[in-house]
């Protein structure tokens, strides 16, 4: 896979499976089998009013033995009479015949030849044109409609053991907000760079971190057993753990103010305000990128007319690095950013004005309600920015609980008895209060930034994801019959 292509979604073809109406079944089994196309959805037969359509064979007489009693559909060899599938009490393979039927009768029919329509993903378009082949079936590329957009499938490399890569344990931050549009930009591993680095600056202790790196080992080598279903989330373990020990160096924190660790910044207890201005400053970097996305992903949604006024697109981020500009140079009495950042931020706020009020309606009331909405753009620009302080205002409270820790512990060993004991209790018991609780807060709040300050600014739209027709084939038969 080229590295431009790992950047967008999976290229989509809309390919018709072409079968002689004889071998319809055949393919369609192919089809379903190779989990590769997502036929359109069927349209319903005529029938009369109030009446429902007529079900085929097989479905009928699933519907008449009460359902599939739960079991999964799949596909034998060959082609069954379904009331043989039935007397072997294959319920499975009924089910899965009857999808097949509900396919072949949504088939377009012209002569002796039946197609269906759908999206499969075009690097594996010649495997299932192979496939097909192979049972006298085929398929063919056809245009896209204007107007229909492809369901989207991102970029999930396989290792060479066939297990999905790393990128497919980061699809679950995106996915979780929604399906990136087809013609978007895939945001899986910024997102999740930028989730890690945040939730590191809240949790920033190298000795917690650790911890953490060792959890994500752990899953990644598949232990305990128990824990099989979080195995993808060790990407993100290892990442925040590794993270958090960064920030645990820069402000000196090994479980605590313990003085393991050099510190190699400061000391978020000690110095807040430098720590408030610079959480601020990353949100301001964040942002940024986020704009840059947004801008690539309005010019690839809709060309120059969407980028310049979407408020997302060159508009907002225009007025955002100019609003920025123009207060940097103030503060630093510097004349030159200070005017450019005017000019920018002029600019921006006139082309979301203009978007505004082009989207308004027209008339006065449109002059109000884009004067309403160009205001709360400038708010949520500044709410925006500052919301990033929670990063220092959170890494201070993760700091100040392990220094409390820490200080009971210390006070506690020079105690003499029982005191060391005492203190070995309270270290563990606090440090695992502290690790738990700050962890959680960490993790959520590093999500809500990433959603409601990042990824509002990238997504416009929702796309749909790729969702292939997949029916397995049957193991192994057995005759079980019914009694």
């Amino acid at each position: 896979m080229r590295w431009s292509d790992r950047l967008v979604p999976v290229r989509m073809t809309r390919v018709a499976v072409v079968a002689p109406a004889v071998r319809l079944r055949d393919v369609l089994a192919e089809t379903a089998a190779s989990g590769l196309v997502e036929p359109d959805e069927p349209d319903e037969p005529d029938a009369g009013p109030g009446e429902p359509p007529a079900p085929g064979a097989a479905a009928a007489l699933l519907r008449a033995l009460g359902g599939s009693g739960g079991a999964v559909p799949a596909l034998g060899a060959g082609a069954e009479e379904p009331e043989e599938l039935a007397r072997r009490g294959r319920l499975d393979l009924l089910a899965g015949e009857a999808q097949l039927e509900g396919r072949a009768s949504a088939a377009f029919r012209r002569g002796d030849v039946a197609a269906v329509v759908g999206w499969v993903p075009e690097p594996d378009r010649p495997a299932l044109a192979a496939r097909l082949a192979r049972v006298g079936g085929g398929a063919v590329p056809l245009p896209s409609p204007r107007g229909l957009e492809p369901p989207t499938l991102l970029p999930r490399p396989t290792g060479a053991d066939g297990r999905t890569g790393m990128r497919a344990s980061l699809a679950p931050l995106v996915e979780t907000y929604g399906t990136v549009p087809y013609r978007d930009l895939d945001p899986t591993v910024p997102a999740a760079v930028a989730y890690v680095l945040m939730f590191g600056a809240m949790f920033g202790d190298a000795g917690h971190g650790l911890m953490l790196v060792a959890a994500g080992a752990l899953l990644l080598a598949g232990r305990p057993r128990r824990a099989a279903g979080l195995r993808r989330a060790w990407p993100f373990l290892i990442g925040a753990g590794a993270a958090a020990t960064l920030f645990g160096f820069l402000y000196g924190e090994f479980f605590g103010p313990t003085g393991v660790v050099p510190r190699l910044w400061l000391d978020p207890v000690d110095e807040p305000v430098p720590l408030l201005l610079a959480a601020t400053g990353a949100g301001a970097v964040l942002l940024a990128g986020a704009y840059a996305v947004g801008v690539a992903d309005r010019l690839r949604e809709g060309g120059w007319p969407l980028v310049l006024y979407q408020p997302s697109g060159l508009a907002g981020a225009a007025a955002f690095l100019g609003l920025g500009a123009l207060a940097a140079g103030i503060y630093l009495g510097i004349a030159v950013p200070a005017v450019l950042g005017a000019v920018a931020a002029l600019a921006g706020l006139g082309l979301a004005f203009a978007g505004f009020r082009a989207s308004s309606g027209g008339g006065g009331t449109g002059w109000a309600q884009a004067a309403v909405e160009l205001f709360d753009l400038v708010t949520r620009l500044g709410a925006n920015l500052l919301s990033f302080a929670r990063l220092a205002a959170f890494g201070l409270t993760h700091a100040a609980l392990a220094a409390v820790v820490w200080s009971g512990t210390v006070a506690l060993w020079t105690r003499g008895g029982l005191g060391p004991v005492a203190a070995a209790a309270l270290f563990a018991a606090g440090t695992a209060l502290t690790f738990s609780l700050e962890a959680l807060v960490a993790g959520v709040q590093a999500l809500r930034l990433e959603y409601y300050e990042l990824f509002s600014r990238i997504f416009l739209t929702q796309g749909r994801p790729f969702r292939p027709w997949h029916i397995p084939l049957a193991r192994q038969e057995v005759d079980v019959g019914v009694h």
